[in-house]
């Protein structure tokens, strides 16, 4: 019995230890993300990327956002798209991301830059007046019958609408509440300018898992990262091109794809809204369903299969069908990556509602 008790004891201060590092963690990261300390973050000779949020990787993906480099979904850390992104935008340069800074790359990509990264937002009644989902089924073969695929909270929406994770907006503003008309929360200053040109063509890289934008004369514009093809459905081979540009798209389902996850074998539609499994926007192309689009869970960009589709985040897509037209070429090429990925879109539906449907009943 005695033993016991010494193990009973020994499991009570580890759980306590390890809940106060969590704790002390979660301090350290509000700490450090103050607006001063984000404004002012420097790259420091061979200082290696920290593990959690860090200052100069929320800045540097803000930067990138305001260029049109988009780093995805901002979370204040450092990963792949952010990597991604900082190649692109290198190359836009005329010269090459290493893996650190340069002088004069760093220049660059702060050159007209605003001295406030950050920002104040009040948020009004109609933030709040949604219409918001109190439930989203997991299964997409149930979500037929929704009026709509609506955001599940505030703060989502308010997320989106900054490009940012909802987790970060919470370590930005730890005493906040999201729900709450004029309360005002600190969001990062992301891009408030269209692209300047239209586009005159674009390149999927399958293996890179990346979308570049270039105008008319050659020059890239624009750059995302993005979710290539899937085991179902490769991604095509060679240049397509844009068909049509639809918000707000009702996804269709075609059972002979017999996508994973997906359990019936009967078509069926699910309704528009920003969780819809092809998100806010779908740019079509010529070949049977293969399209340019949205996505509910943005932090699976480049992580999760996309039934034949290419995937960006919501905004993205946005920013991009805005400068594309019909008849635009859009050239596959490279290995297709789907291996890398780990789930396909059905499950990565399922996965960002179980990940807001908590996040709702938190906030």
């Amino acid at each position: 019995m005695l033993q016991k008790s010494k193990v009973r004891g020994s499991l009570f201060l580890l759980a306590s230890l390890l809940a106060l590092s969590e704790v002390a963690g979660l301090t350290a990261t509000a700490a450090t993300l103050k607006p001063d300390a984000i404004n002012s973050a420097m790259p420091r000779g061979n200082a290696q990327p920290t593990r959690g949020r860090d200052p100069l990787a929320l800045k540097t993906q803000i930067l990138l956002d305001r260029a049109h480099f988009s780093p995805g979904e901002i979370d204040g850390k450092d990963g792949e798209n952010v990597k991604k992104a900082l190649v692109a935008f290198a190359a836009s340069q005329g010269t090459t991301w290493q893996g650190k800074w340069t002088h004069d790359l760093w220049a660059k990509l702060t050159a007209n830059a605003p001295d406030d990264l950050l920002i104040e937002y009040t948020i009004s009644q109609k933030d709040l007046d949604g219409p918001f989902a109190d439930h989203l089924p997991t299964r997409m073969e149930d979500m037929k019958d929704l009026p709509s695929l609506s955001y599940t909270s505030p703060r989502e929406e308010l997320a989106e609408r900054f490009h940012s994770s909802e987790d970060l907006l919470s370590s930005l503003n730890p005493d906040a509440r999201f729900d709450r008309p004029g309360e005002t929360i600190v969001v990062p200053r992301v891009a408030d300018t269209p692209l300047e040109s239209k586009v005159a063509r674009l390149e999927v890289d399958k293996t890179a898992q990346t979308v570049k934008a270039f105008s008319e004369g050659g020059l890239l514009v624009a750059f995302y990262p993005a979710t290539v093809g899937s085991e179902e459905k490769p991604a095509p081979s060679g240049t397509l091109k844009i068909t049509e540009i639809q918000k707000n798209p009702t996804y269709h389902y075609n059972p002979k794809y017999h996508f994973k996850g997906v359990k019936t074998n009967k078509p069926f539609t699910i309704k528009p809204g920003p969780n819809n499994p092809v998100g806010l926007v779908w740019i079509g192309l010529t070949g049977e369903g293969y399209g340019i689009h949205g996505t509910p869970d943005p932090s699976k960009l480049s992580k999760a299969q996309s039934h034949g589709c290419v995937r960006l985040t919501n905004w993205d897509a946005l920013q991009l069908a805005a400068v594309v037209k019909k008849g635009t070429p859009v050239k596959f090429f490279g290995e297709d990556g789907t291996s890398q990925a780990n789930g396909t879109a059905a499950e990565t539906t399922g996965a960002a509602i179980k990940r807001r449907v908590r996040s709702h009943h938190r906030h």
